[in-house]
């Protein structure tokens, strides 16, 4: 048989793209011509592998994409892409050679290039790794584990170039070659050890001839080679690799000195013991030792004497990989089968000796030709283009030769049509002759010709026409191999009709040469004499249907045009007479594959909406395969599908065979109706049920989902109805999940649900739909997107989405499972809330008391849409941010016509004002904490800290402090660093962290308190670890107190409880009595030594290290040795706090000190117990201890107004919740008069405070709780204090007041800390009672009287105790309501703030109180809050030291840079909720479950978003509800742990944000707070007002216009579909309105309705679906044209009432009923019974089919009539002509005097009852 001829596509003269590049660089050019080297690559290489590998990438294996080509020159390589430079790698020494290469298990593509000495290696985002090299490393090449080093032997370098092949042009272009499409399919996978063994390197590295790379932090390891069982290392220098495989772990090489070529498969060897000379099993165990390579000989063939010059990998015609190399010398190319076994998950490669071949070439390269998009395990499917002796072009697969291919004629004239763009200058010469081939990838290949010029062609790969694509795809998975061979063979033959020869195909000419090529078959396995005058294909070719065939485009055309020649083919069926079908014949056996082949393509497509012209074509085909292989019940089954065949095709009931076709719509019924076990359900065609195929993979993802949707079991990977399904991961406790997740695992998304036909996808919407209220936790987003859960998709995203990249491949997943094509109708919707934003505008920045509104006041970025939903329209944030507000001029009130006494009042009043300013920024600093998300690029700027006033009686004129009277720089320095730490802490840098030159650039020439300040906020933040030693030490040495003090606090908390040592060298260079003897005297302020112990303690905080514990035991009582002795408490309470720190909440460890410890501290605090002999022991120890005798005593006796509120303290912490009662019965309250004398009042309020912390579980919000804590004396006695009679003197009253007031102070501060962030109700108003009481005690404000507390205080207290005591109160109240916002304690913060600057009590410290009381209720703008755990604890109480600084200046008791701490005690347990489809923040109701405790039981509760929730330790689950949103579960474990910080993986809030889902027909509660507007609730059958509509488009009335426009815009309210709304507006649309159909146009509004109210818009399209193809059906039947060409409609439509009866018996199981309206597709039922009764000609035409087999053929009325039958048959389910008789003859024989139709009935399972009584009436009754 003639081989076919093909043209080569030139697609134009080919020029490496790198020398063009080099010529546009202006790079000169070198002189010598040969010294660049390139090659061209498939994109596919260089791309990450993905896990995924999609069998249906057909199109974009079909699209032809462009080269990727790396262009070497010296030590340059430019990677470019077609026509565009990608890359450009320049290199330190000349590249040798270059390779793509995958190390490991790394997805990422690595650019391995050689140089002399070394390997650099770059990933593809430009990442650079240099690896030196031994130089006598003489090439590289790519394996799929790694990356092998071929050595030379020692001074036998090569000179620079690849390893020389006999044909240099080569080189080492050709590495890559057989990387194309590599896919996404993981390699071996091999796991290595890392460790590398030094003994084993040592000895063989430098004799090994192989080396291998497997990680780029490893070194290169020897390679075994076994022979005869052993291992040996390989020391074969003359063993040269000319060939790797990178896909497949295979080697070829040569040896000049035996001539003998190789084939070696790489293996891993996991044990020590078989390697021969190896002493080191002994030694190491086998664990250590890193997995090895051993190269295993598989094939070697003698007698070469070159090299063979090229080697490659292809496909045989059976699908097994073959290696070929291609022999210069001798011509040929010598082709090697390769075995493949699988065994335990691992492939064996093996060669047997009779499997090779050779065929004539003087080059060859592999090519993707015939089967583009198949993959063969790892390979992809590659034929062999080979270049003969002869100068012939000729393609094979395997050994099967395919066609030959010519250069175009017009390529010798430079014939300018040929659309290469060739000037005529270019002389060519006539007879061009192809001389050699080079750079192949997939279909495209360089061809030189003896011109020495070179051009790019292509091969004519696999049709474009999709559907002769399918055809041959599934003839080559449905036939035998020798019969695929065979049909290949007659497709890429020389047949004078073939149009695939043609350089440029139409699809239909594609079309053609297939149907050519089957009719072939058809011609051949005839035996018709010679005589037949043509072939009826030949008749079919001249016939009027070919000539009209492009502009068919309706089924009448089609059918009009098809006239087979009858009499041939009948004349072809007559001459196979009995002898001969009884042995039939190879060709018909093929022909009979081929038709069960095509028919599951046939039923595949009929699956799919969008392919209906490609299945009328395919009919015709298989109509003429049927009819000529005598098949009656199939031509029968294509007929009825398209009736208007009949006219083409003679029917008869004399069936050849009684072989039934399937029928996948008949399959899909049964299985709703019977369940899929059912014996219908089991005759699947193959091509369906085998694994890997492509072509009808989509009828077998359908079929499955039906099988499990039906009960179908999984058995390995298949399911019982006998098809393979990939099912995502994910939990399924129902049919329904299960099929969803396995939509998802076969990529099948709500595009795809949309091109099936309507009645096949209602079982699979049924399932979504029913998924969608509540689907498990753990699906993968894909699926909740396809359910319509886009709100949990997105926070399956979050958790998910470790690497960027990943995050693009899952978009893009789930775009493929959403609906691409309505993306653009997405509306952008502007919530309500935005006019009043725009509104507030104004109010924000201004105030009353503004003068310029432009000027920073550092609390502008509050403002936030959270912020607004949060605090919907009341304007308490502007409020907050004009009471904190330092950067404006404060407003004095004086007289108009001011005199000079007037001046010093002004100051008076400014004095007295300044002391609140300057207190304002530690309020500011909680206000706003971390609220600027912001890139860290700008300087940091600090608001001004203004102290001027201003006049408004005098048109706002400015007066400043008199510098003479004050020093206002020395008021005005700590201030400035509280104002500088408040703008610091403001910053929440989006990477989550600040990078150290930022810090740097914003380091001031000379250190001042701002940059201090900041300093303290990044570390308060946690970013200071970017600092390195040397930064730290340039700071210290500036010398400078605030800087200093900042920074070590910062680093500390940046470095919190991890003990550094670089850390604590430097802040114990600051605690001077640490100091060795021999240190120099160093003169320190007490402020720094103070600052540098509490850094200590929270360096060390939680680890109880003894070392730590006793220094700082030993500072609690040591004198301050320097300049301040005023400051010693604070040092003290430093230390103490420092203490309790390291020692945190674990003093009941028994550390062997812990005993003498507590008893030193009792001696600290004046316990009274202990003050004899025992005394003299603690000092004995001590002096042990102190290096002077530096302890503040007078004789043994220790000063304890200094030492006790430390030793407190640290006691409170180091027991801190441990419920100790030994430690509680020491730490006593004074119970005696005498007592009372002996401890000072503050101390028992540090006592009270002490002893709750260790009681925590015991303090309960209840004011018996309180008056718990007051000893029976005190409250005796202020009971007394009215009553005349008792007689204490006045110094009893005021001991006993003094102790009452500062015990109930603890008491409540003891309150706060217990309840610290919970907003505890009964806290809450307990505190507020006792603030308001302590407030009417100072000054009578309220009249009610309250008779449960004393009166009368302030007679026997100073004011200052009861206000400091009120406002510790008054902070412990903010520190419970913390973020919250609290508006009743708002009222009483903002009353305090003014109160006290009027009654002239504006005490530094109190001003402080309040402002930070007000920075705390709105901590972080609303959006943190404070925790309760230990560490927590701790800060606030530092934070709330009672002891308040009674000036800007004062660090006395308690250093003021502490009282920031309170930021390491907060949480941003805040969460908002966005809707998923406007992007917008909403309210929505969360019902929030916490655990049970010991003071209630489990509990829930509503919180409306945004809110903050509780504690983690405590928060069980956090559920959506409401009746607006869809729900959602978010299930915790309680744990004692901190919240989860910003942008942790493992959060469940991503950060503070749940993604909800509004319901369709509900609008947000922003813009309906009270659901009025809810779609029901507006009778929306009223608002469309049908009558009025109906009677509105008989005259547009101008009032009649609203009622159009409402539809529009009520939509558009209640659903963001962009499906619905685009309907909507549709529906809007005058032309609409003009419509006569207004019947037709109820029916749409009333669906749109339905899916609107029901949420389900994705059935609008079903509905009109099913609502047109009855309209059709009806009007088919009442006109005489043909309308409808098919009847696949009403298979469809049958299936959606099989779908609606599997609901109602519950063999679908549904909470909500059926998705589509039972009684809908119950008319729907009635009106199809309806139209064939009205049918005239129905009965005739019936009763003819039934007899004689044949259909109605009188003309175009003919088609009609056959086309209603064909309704009738499929609607009834009646079986072919052929069956039936059979039947019927069947029972006939029976002469029963019963009716037959129950028998019949039992004999046509599938057919309706009217049917069968047809069939009796036409057949029996006769």
């Amino acid at each position: 048989m003639p081989v076919g001829v093909r043209q080569l596509s030139v697609l134009g003269e080919f020029k490496p793209f790198g020398l063009i590049a080099e010529a546009l660089d202006g790079k000169p050019s070198d002189t010598s011509t040969d010294d660049y080297d390139y090659f061209l690559f498939d994109q596919e290489i260089a791309r990450q592998r993905e896990d995924s590998s999609d069998n249906d990438a057909s199109a974009s294996a079909l699209s032809d994409r462009r080269d990727h080509e790396l262009f070497i020159r010296g030590n340059r390589i430019i990677w470019s892409i077609g026509a565009r430079v990608f890359k450009r790698f320049t290199l330190p020494s000349s590249v040798i050679k270059a390779c793509w290469c995958r190390m490991g298990d790394n997805p990422e593509a690595l650019l391995c290039v050689l140089q002399l000495d070394s390997l650099t290696i770059y990933n593809t985002s430009g990442e650079v790794v240099s690896i030196p090299l031994p130089g006598s490393i003489t090439s590289i090449w790519s394996l799929p584990f790694g990356l092998l080093l071929q050595q030379g032997a020692e001074g036998n370098l090569l000179k620079h170039g690849p390893f020389p092949y006999s044909s240099p042009s080569l080189g080492s272009r050709d590495i890559i070659r057989n990387r194309r499409e590599t896919g996404h399919s993981p390699h071996n996978n091999y796991s290595f050890l890392s460790a590398y063994d030094q003994l084993l390197k040592g000895e063989s590295s430098s004799m090994s001839s192989h080396l291998i790379l497997k990680d780029l932090l490893e070194e290169p390891q020897s390679i075994y080679i076994e022979e005869r069982g052993k291992l040996n290392i390989m020391r074969d220098f003359d063993e040269r690799t000319i060939w790797t495989s990178d896909l497949i772990p295979l080697m070829a090489s040569y040896n000049k000195v035996k001539m003998q070529h190789s084939v070696w498969v790489a293996e891993v060897i996991n044990s020590s013991l078989e390697v021969e000379n190896s002493s080191l099993s002994a030694t190491v165990p086998t664990g250590v030792l890193p997995k090895r390579f051993s190269f295993h000989r598989i094939w070697q063939g003698k007698g070469a004497h070159t090299a063979a010059s090229k080697v490659f990998l292809a496909t045989d015609d059976d699908s097994a990989p073959i290696i070929c190399f291609l022999f210069l010398e001798q011509k040929k190319l010598l082709s090697l089968r390769l075995q493949t076994v699988e065994i335990n998950n691992e492939i064996l490669y093996d060669v047997k000796p009779d499997m090779s071949w050779s065929i004539p070439a003087i080059a060859a390269a592999p090519v993707i030709v015939t089967r583009p998009s198949v993959k063969v395990g790892l390979l992809p499917y590659t034929d062999i283009i080979v270049l003969a002796p002869e100068s012939i072009l000729i393609l094979y697969s395997g050994k099967q030769c395919l066609c030959r291919y010519l250069l175009p004629s017009c390529l010798g004239i430079g014939n300018p049509s040929c659309n290469l763009g060739f000037s005529k200058a270019t002389s060519i010469s006539h007879d061009l002759k192809i001389v050699g081939l080079a750079d192949a990838v997939e279909a495209r290949i360089n061809v030189k010709v003896n011109n020495r010029m070179i051009f790019r062609c292509a091969l004519h790969r696999s049709p474009s026409s999709s559907l002769a694509n399918d055809s041959i795809t599934a003839m080559a998975e449905g036939l035998s191999p020798s019969f695929y061979n065979h049909f290949l063979v007659l497709l890429w033959g020389d047949s004078e009709s073939s149009r695939l020869s043609e350089a440029n195909p139409t699809v239909d000419s594609e079309w053609s040469s297939f149907c050519d090529a089957i009719m072939q078959m058809c011609k051949k396995s005839s035996v018709v004499s010679q005589e037949t005058a043509e072939s009826s294909w030949e008749f079919l070719l001249n016939s009027k249907f070919h000539k009209n065939y492009c502009k068919i485009n309706n089924m009448i055309g089609l059918s009009s045009g098809v006239a087979l020649d009858r009499t041939g083919l009948d004349s072809l069926i007559s001459n196979i007479d009995g002898t001969k079908s009884s042995e039939k014949s190879f060709h018909f056996d093929l022909l009979m594959e081929s038709l069960d082949s095509l028919h599951a393509v046939y039923e595949s497509l009929k699956m799919d909406n969008l392919r209906r012209r490609d299945l009328e074509l395919l009919a015709i085909l298989l109509c003429n395969i049927a009819k000529f292989l005598g098949e009656e019940c199939y031509l029968d089954h294509y007929v009825r599908d398209f009736p208007a065949l009949c006219k083409t095709v003679k029917m008869g009931i004399n069936c050849l065979s009684s072989k039934a076709p399937f029928n996948l719509f008949r399959w899909l019924e049964n299985c709703l109706q019977h369940g899929c076990t059912s014996d219908k359900t089991n005759n699947l065609p193959l091509v369906v049920c085998k694994d890997g195929s492509s072509v009808v993979s989509w009828a077998r993802k359908i079929v499955s989902f039906y099988s499990l949707l039906c009960d179908a079991k999984i058995i390995g990977n298949k399911l019982s109805s006998g098809v393979s399904c990939n099912i995502a991961s994910g939990s399924s406790s129902s049919n329904e999940e299960l099929t969803v997740l396995a939509m998802v695992g076969e990529k099948f998304g709500l595009k795809e649900l949309d091109s099936l036909p309507s009645g096949v996808s209602l079982p699979l919407r049924h399932a979504l739909d029913k998924c969608r209220e509540s689907p498990p936790a753990d699906w993968p987003a894909a699926a909740y997107v396809l359910i319509g859960r886009e709100d949990l998709a997105l926070s399956c995203l979050a958790r998910s989405c470790k690497f960027k990249e990943l995050e693009t491949q899952t978009n893009m997943n789930l775009v493929s499972m959403s609906t691409p094509y309505m993306l653009h109708l997405h509306p952008v919707t502007i919530p309500s809330t935005i006019s009043d934003t725009v509104g507030l505008e104004s109010t924000k920045f201004e105030d009353t008391d503004s003068i310029d509104g432009s000027m920073a006041d550092g609390m502008e970025n509050i403002f936030s849409s959270c912020t607004q939903l949060r605090y919907g329209r009341d304007l308490r944030l502007n409020e907050v941010r004009r009471l904190l507000c330092s950067a404006r001029p404060v407003a004095i009130q004086t007289s108009a016509n001011p005199s000079a006494s007037d001046q010093d009042l002004q100051q008076a009043q400014l004095w007295q004002l300044a002391q609140r300013t300057t207190a304002l920024p530690l309020g500011r600093g909680a206000f706003t904490l971390a609220t600027i998300y912001t890139l860290l690029t700008e300087a940091f700027t600090v608001p001004k800290l203004v102290l001027a006033g201003r006049l408004p009686a005098q048109q706002n004129a400015t007066v400043n402090l008199d510098p003479s009277i004050r020093n206002i720089q020395e008021l005005k320095s700590w201030p400035e660093f509280h104002n500088a730490v408040a703008a610091g802490l403001r910053l929440a840098p989006l990477q989550g962290k600040v990078s150290r030159t930022w810090i740097i650039y914003n380091r001031p020439e000379e250190p001042n308190a701002v940059h201090a300040g900041l300093l303290l906020a990044l570390g308060l933040h946690g970013f200071l670890r970017v600092l390195t030693i040397t930064d730290t030490y340039q700071y210290f040495s500036q010398e400078h107190e605030a800087t200093t003090v900042g920074l070590m606090l910062g680093l500390a908390a940046s470095y919190r409880g991890t003990m550094q040592p670089s850390i604590s060298k430097c802040l114990y260079v600051h605690i001077p009595y640490r100091h060795p003897s021999s240190f120099p005297e160093l003169e320190l302020p007490t402020l720094l030594q103070t600052a540098a112990l509490m850094s200590v303690g929270l360096l060390f905080e939680g680890s109880a290290h003894p070392q730590t514990m006793q220094t700082l035991l030993g500072e609690i009582g040591r004198r301050s040795g320097g300049d301040n002795v005023l400051e010693r408490e604070g040092y003290a309470v430093s230390a103490g706090f420092s203490l309790g720190l390291v020692a945190l909440g674990r003093g009941e460890e028994a550390l062997g000190f812990m005993d003498t410890l507590v008893d030193r501290l009792f001696h600290y605090i004046g316990g009274k117990e202990i003050r004899n002999e025992r005394s003299l022991l603690l000092a004995a120890s001590v002096d042990e201890h102190n290096r002077v005798t530096g302890q503040m005593m007078d004789g043994t006796t220790v000063n304890v107004d200094v030492t006790a509120p430390g030793a407190m303290i640290a006691l409170a912490l180091m027991f801190l919740k441990s419920e100790s009662e030994v430690i509680v019965s020491r730490l006593t309250i004074p119970q005696t008069h005498f007592d009372l004398q002996y401890v000072r009042p503050d101390f028992i309020m540090l006592r009270v405070i002490a002893r709750n912390l260790i009681m925590w579980g015991r303090i309960h919000p209840s004011k018996d709780w309180i008056q718990s804590q007051i000893p029976e004396i005190i409250k005796s006695g202020v009971k007394g204090l009215r009553d005349d009679t008792m007689d204490i003197d006045e110094m009893d009253a005021e001991t006993i007041v003094q102790a009452y007031v500062n015990i109930v102070a603890g008491a409540c501060i003891s309150l706060g800390l217990r309840f610290a962030g919970t907003k505890d109700a009964n806290a809450q108003e307990l505190l507020y009672e006792y603030a308001a009481y302590f407030l009417n005690e100072i000054k009578p404000v309220s009249t009610t009287n309250r008779s449960t507390f004393p009166k009368g205080l302030s007679q026997y207290v100073d004011r200052g105790t009861l206000e400091i005591c009120l406002h510790l109160i008054v902070l412990s109240l903010s520190v419970v309501m913390a973020g919250s916002g609290h508006l009743q304690t708002f009222r009483l913060l903002r009353f305090l703030r003014n109160r006290s600057s009027v009654d002239g009590h504006a005490n530094y410290g109190i001003q402080m109180a309040v402002s930070v009381a007000i920075g705390f209720l709105f901590l972080g703008g609303g959006t943190r809050t404070f925790s309760t755990s230990n560490s927590s604890i701790a800060a606030l109480l530092i934070t709330l030291y009672p002891r308040l600084p009674t000036g800007p200046n004062d660090n006395r008791c308690h250093l003021q840079a502490f009282r920031h701490l309170y930021v390491l005690a907060t949480e941003a347990r805040w969460l908002q909720t966005v809707d998923v489809d406007t992007g917008l923040p909403v309210y929505a109701p969360l019902e929030v479950t916490i655990k049970e405790t010991e003071h209630y039981s489990e509990t829930s509760f509503c919180e409306i978003t945004p809110c903050i929730l509780p504690e983690r330790s405590i928060l069980k689950t956090v559920r959506v509800c409401g009746p607006r949103y869809w729900p959602q579960v978010i299930e915790l474990v309680p744990e004692n742990k901190p919240w989860w910080s910003f942008g942790d993986r493992n959060d469940p809030f991503h950060s503070g944000i749940l993604h909800v889902k509004r319901k369709v027909g509900a609008c947000s509660y922003v813009d309906d707070p009270i659901g009025c507007q809810s779609l029901l609730s507006r009778a929306m059958h009223k608002v469309f007002g049908l009558t009025s509509l109906r009677a509105g488009y008989t005259g547009n009335n101008s009032n009649n216009g609203s009622a159009a426009v409402t539809v529009d815009q009520l939509v558009s309210t209640f659903s963001s579909d962009p499906s619905l709304i685009a309907f909507a507006q549709l529906c809007c649309d005058l032309s609409w309105n003009s419509r006569s159909d207004i019947d037709f146009q109820e029916f749409c509004l009333q669906v749109l309705f339905e899916c609107i109210s029901k949420d389900r818009p994705a059935l609008l399209q079903v509905y009109l679906s099913l609502y047109t193809t009855i309209g059709s059906l009806a009007q088919q039947v009442s006109n005489s044209n043909l309308l409808v060409g098919d009847s696949l409609s009403v298979s469809s439509l049958k299936l959606a009432l099989s779908y609606n009866e599997a609901v109602m018996t519950g063999r679908l199981t549904t909470s909500r009923g059926s998705i589509v309206q039972s009684v809908f597709l119950g008319s729907l039922w009635k009106q199809v019974e309806e139209l064939l009764n009205s049918a005239e000609q129905l009965k005739t035409d019936l009763c003819n089919y039934l007899n004689s087999g044949s259909w109605p053929n009188d003309g175009s009325f003919g088609v009609k009539s056959s086309t209603i039958l064909s309704w009738y048959l499929q609607w009834f389910g009646v079986p072919a002509a052929p069956t039936v008789k059979t039947m019927v003859d069947k029972i006939k024989p029976m002469n029963t005097s019963l009716s037959p139709v129950p028998l019949l009935c039992l004999l046509l399972p599938g057919t309706h009852i009217n049917a069968v009584e047809e069939i009796n009436r036409f057949l029996l009754s006769t």
